[in-house]
């Protein structure tokens, strides 16, 4: 009769392996691993839960009973340290995954009854532990001898079975399906040029079952990279980054990839769980769930990333195991892990700067794709605003809208804005005030607040100026008193008019504006105008006022407006205008006999003193003043309250 004996305080099977796992995924990968430190070639997971059965079998080398006893069965036993041929390597190579010698006993935190054969060396024997029979030795303080299996019960002629029986139904609750991409995420293996294949009830499971480099939309490659990416449907852009050492020891370095989704509910798997967040391996297996929690990285961009990273440095012989027994937690002050997390923020801020420039350009892309007016629009912009106006659309392309009405609807609103801010050389701040509803509604409160007092005050003075112009009129003012008034008002007599700087003459012989012409009449140097200007556009403005109540002779106007045009061109070429434009108006009270009679006369007789002269008349100087300013007269009372709110600030 053979005999098994587990060598432990089995006080310890209580708390390291019943309660030591809460998954099935992570329960099963410990039996995997044993499958691949085994040097097996295949191993299958048939799950039969309807028969309340799991069962795990490989190819590998299998063990004799003393292999058993010595190993399999004595917990903490550390394969690396305790073995010298083998220790980090198995014969076929392969990094050896085991540490602790603590897995096994995580099976029975899924089931009550592990039976186990296998078959080396010409033995074929088996075992039957039961947690039941664990605690009764353990209260009656004995050791625990699993019992042996009859011949008629060991079905394997390699490798090694595990068979789990009695299962707890409350931790498993899972399909093979999602077992399958589960289990493809602990093992970075898959993929790889290895010899080793994975199987769910016959079906093999494969780096495809992860799901987690499908979903990425960008993707950044560290080292050494042998995943195929050619057929992935939603990868836009792969970049090779530069972060492989983690120190100045080469041994210290790292390999993998981080991705991002295009959105973080692409992360949500059904089988596979939420994928967002970092694996991190060491010596093919998974050794921290998401080392993304450990790094406390809030921004936005983190709830759009996942990836892979391979560090084996933190896994080597002779140094202190710093993952937890459940691989999903890290000792936190361990230099390594301090130096590991230090290079990682490096790199996520690299991916952070790439995928806000990617993202932002592709959102570019697709809301001009969308919205081909916008294109058109961007052209009409020089290099910096339409820098300013890219941005600005990319804000709009990053925020939630329920609907694509909603989105253009804002797009319209923002051109118009931008437009305005243009104009106020405030592009850029309003770009980036897009997305921050605060600053932007303080950006643009000021914007309203400041232009609407400058509009009232413009209002303000100009209502004001065609009530004094009316007032002068009615009073019968002489012509010296209209002339100052027009002079500081000349957009009543035409708005199109703009005086260029220092050309303004005002009740002045033209004699004094330093110009020496020698073949002047004396009639011309006693001559005198009421207004002289020139415009920007280089015309040149006579403008002669009449007393509201006087009646001039039309001939009499002829002849003056005449002199005028004659001793202006004078001067002017003398400045050398060689083809000065002169242009005179007569502002009259009182319709003249002509305008009234024979219009067609009034105007041959005005444009025979120069092209562009007429009569104009102080009503009708009101009447399109009043026209122009009607709406504004309307809004008086608004503008009153803006400006009562703004002095009450």
């Amino acid at each position: 009769m053979r005999t098994y004996e587990m060598t432990v305080d089995l006080v310890v099977v209580e708390h390291l392996g019943i309660n030591l796992y809460s998954n099935i995924a992570a329960v099963l990968s410990e039996a995997v691993a044993n499958a691949w430190d085994a040097d097996a070639r295949t191993v299958h997971v048939d799950l039969d839960q309807a028969g309340d059965t799991i069962m795990i079998t490989d190819d590998g080398v299998g063990m004799t009973v003393d292999d058993m006893n010595n190993r399999y069965l004595r917990v903490g036993y550390a394969r690396r340290d305790d073995d010298a041929q083998t220790g980090e390597n198995t014969a076929l190579g392969r990094p050896v995954m085991g540490r602790k010698g603590l897995g096994k006993l995580s099976l029975f935190s899924i089931a009550e009854t592990i039976r186990i054969q296998s078959a080396k060396d010409g033995q074929r024997h088996g075992c039957m532990l039961t947690s039941q029979g664990i605690r009764e030795a353990s209260g009656r303080n004995e050791r625990y001898h699993p019992s042996p299996l009859d011949d008629s019960e060991i079905a394997i002629e390699v490798g090694t079975r595990i068979t789990l029986n009695d299962l707890k139904s409350e931790r498993l609750g899972v399909t093979a399906a999602a077992l399958r991409k589960r289990l493809s995420r602990r093992f970075s293996i898959l993929g790889m040029q290895h010899d080793f294949k994975m199987y769910i009830n016959g079906e093999a499971i494969t780096a495809d079952d992860r799901g987690d480099l499908r979903a990425s939309e960008y993707l950044w490659t560290i080292g050494h990279f042998e995943e195929e990416t050619s057929n992935l449907p939603n990868l836009k852009t792969q970049k090779q980054i530069e972060f492989e050492r983690v120190s100045d020891d080469p041994v210290r370095s790292i390999s993998g990839w981080i991705g991002t989704a295009h959105k973080p509910s692409d992360l949500n798997s059904r089988d596979a769980g939420n994928l967002n967040g970092v694996v991190l391996f060491a010596r093919g297996r998974l050794f921290h769930e998401n080392i993304l929690d450990s790094i406390s990285d809030g921004r936005l961009y983190t709830k759009y990333i996942t990836g892979r990273i391979n560090a084996d440095f933190l896994d080597t012989k002779g140094d202190v195991d710093v993952a937890t027994s459940d691989r999903q937690r890290v000792q936190e002050d361990d230099e390594r892990i301090i130096l590991l997390k230090d290079h990682l923020k490096r790199v996520l801020n690299h991916v952070k700067s790439d995928w806000t420039e990617w993202r932002g350009d592709q959102q570019l892309e697709d809301i001009i794709q969308s919205t081909p007016a916008l294109r058109e629009w961007l052209t009409t912009l020089k290099a910096g605003p339409r820098r300013q106006a890219e941005a600005m659309i990319r804000r709009i392309g990053r925020q939630h809208f329920e609907s694509d009405d909603d989105r253009k609807e804002l797009l319209k609103h923002s051109i118009y804005a931008f437009e305005r801010m243009k104009l106020r050389g405030m592009t850029a701040e309003f770009a980036e005030a897009v997305d921050d509803s605060d600053k932007l509604l303080r950006l643009l409160a000021d914007q309203d607040s400041y232009e609407a007092s400058l509009y009232l005050d413009i209002v303000t003075s100009r209502l004001d100026a065609i009530q004094g112009l009316m007032r002068a009129i009615d009073n019968n003012a002489r012509e010296l008193a209209l002339e100052q008034y027009l002079f500081d008002h000349l957009w009543l007599l035409d708005p199109a008019w703009e005086r260029a700087d220092g050309s303004e003459r005002m009740e002045s012989r033209l004699l004094e504006e330093g110009v020496i012409v020698e073949d002047l009449t004396e009639k011309e140097r006693l001559g005198r105008v009421d207004i002289c200007y020139k415009t920007i556009a280089g015309k040149h403005i006579i403008v002669e006022l009449k007393r509201a109540k006087r009646n001039p002779n039309t001939l009499a106007l002829v002849e003056q407006g005449t002199k005028y045009v004659d001793k202006v061109k004078k001067i002017a070429i003398s400045q050398g205008d060689k083809h000065p434009n002169v242009e005179v108006v007569f502002v009259l009270g009182d319709p003249l006999v002509e305008e009234t009679q024979n219009p067609d006369r009034l105007r041959r007789l005005m444009e025979s003193i120069s092209p562009g002269s007429r009569v104009t008349y102080y009503e009708t100087l009101i009447t399109k003043a009043n026209k122009a300013y009607g709406e504004f007269i309307d809004k008086r009372d608004q503008f009153a309250t803006v400006q009562r709110i703004i002095d009450q600030v």
